[in-house]
């Protein structure tokens, strides 16, 4: 795929080869219980042909091709791309791992039995883009999509507003579970379960289900 005309958010170019690198090495000390999160919504979620997406340094996908899913890694930076390549082969797996942008997904509809998406969503600024994007997750997604967002109430959120009202730039934002639920409802899924990593983190991770037809 080419690349977008207009970067429409920051994370979307912000990693070249030594912050993608960075990246995966400070993201190393949140794998536990992050993992455990995810692992926690996988109970409720089949073994099927799982799109990781984006993968950034190929966590999730080495933890669902453990558990027995059928994974492929999708990102839109080559470097973070290049370290799922080299993460998942360490780990043994045979895993695809392919470019795509997010807010216009090369796959058919309903191409894979779930969608996992995490610590993407908090970036994108505006409602626009995430109706776009989880559009695109429900299209290719057969019956479930696994999706992390930024919950306002919580104690980090508020510690997140205080730093922007004190002129800090901050290239995070939070969504309440509400406006979350109705971007997928609108495209035909419903809320089966929600988790989240602690009482204070703002990160939460949310299944949703297609309704049957």
């Amino acid at each position: 795929m080419g690349d977008t005309p207009a970067v429409t958010y920051r994370a979307k170019t912000n990693y070249t080869e030594e912050k993608a690198r960075g990246y995966a090495d400070r993201e190393a000390r949140r794998n536990v219980p992050e993992l455990k999160l995810v692992e926690r919504a996988f109970q409720f979620i089949p073994r099927g042909r799982v799109l990781d997406v984006p993968c950034g340094g190929g966590r999730v996908t080495v933890l669902l091709g453990k558990l027995g899913y059928e994974m492929s890694a999708a990102d839109y930076s080559e470097p973070m791309r290049q370290i799922t390549r080299e993460t998942t082969a360490a780990n043994g797996l045979n895993v695809p791992v392919f470019k795509e942008d997010i807010e216009n997904l090369s796959q058919a509809d309903r191409s894979f039995d779930a969608i996992v998406c995490f610590r993407f969503f908090h970036h994108l600024p505006n409602e626009e883009l995430r109706r776009k994007v989880v559009g695109e997750l429900c299209r290719v997604a057969r019956r479930h999509v696994a999706m992390s967002y930024f919950n306002p109430k919580t104690l980090r959120a508020l510690e997140q507003k205080l730093r922007r009202l004190r002129g800090r730039k901050l290239s995070v934002f939070n969504t309440p579970l509400a406006e979350v639920t109705a971007y997928f409802e609108v495209n035909g899924f419903e809320l089966a379960r929600n988790f989240r990593l602690d009482a204070i983190n703002n990160l939460h991770l949310a299944v949703f289900e297609r309704v049957p037809d």
